[in-house]
């Protein structure tokens, strides 16, 4: 058995750094922060790459990042990662109202570390969540981290049927509640 490549000093302090495991052709610019965690070749071509700040898919002709915070469900099942995001559709004197994208497959034949980081990381980004019945449905309300940015934010996220009126009331009360500002 041949012992590993040895790394050049620079090499070894840039995947120190999370710099070194980007992979070829990502167009996206990482931020001074931001350190490369996990990346997996996906089946159709491309890659995913778990950053601390969030995930870049490819998208188009390039690669765009999705923050931790706007990753609503995060699924691991048969090589393939079920992947929700959530888009922000209005503020609300502190909260943000969201709303479910249509869920996206991103199959990895050779995932490696990648579940595990977008579990940890989905996961830490969340400090309380709390469902409340509200009429024709109910809501989530989450309070999650946001890469680059200190304290948390409370979002919202109406079951599909409820109110949304009532919605939006009871987010601007709960975010008056928490002290937070819009």
């Amino acid at each position: 058995m041949r012992p590993p490549p040895r790394l050049s000093p620079l090499r070894a302090v840039r995947r120190m750094l999370g710099r070194d495991e980007l992979p070829a052709g990502l167009t996206g610019r990482l931020e001074a922060d931001e350190r490369v965690l996990a990346s997996a070749a996906l089946a159709d071509g491309g890659h995913l790459v778990v950053t601390s700040w969030g995930l870049w898919l490819p998208d188009g002709d390039g690669f765009r990042r999705v923050g931790w915070h706007l990753v609503s469900k995060a699924e691991w099942a048969d090589s393939t990662l079920r992947l929700v995001e959530a888009q922000e559709r209005e503020s609300l004197g502190g909260a943000v109202l969201l709303a479910d994208r249509a869920p996206r497959r991103l199959r990895l034949p050779r995932p490696g570390p990648v579940p595990q980081a977008v579990h940890e990381r989905v996961t830490s980004s969340i400090r309380s969540r709390h469902h409340r019945d509200l009429p024709g449905g109910g809501a989530w309300f989450v309070q999650r981290r946001v890469p680059g940015r200190d304290g948390f934010v409370l979002q919202v996220r109406p079951d599909p049927g409820t109110d949304v009126a009532a919605v939006r009331q009871v987010a601007v009360d709960a975010a008056a509640a928490l002290g937070l500002h819009g």
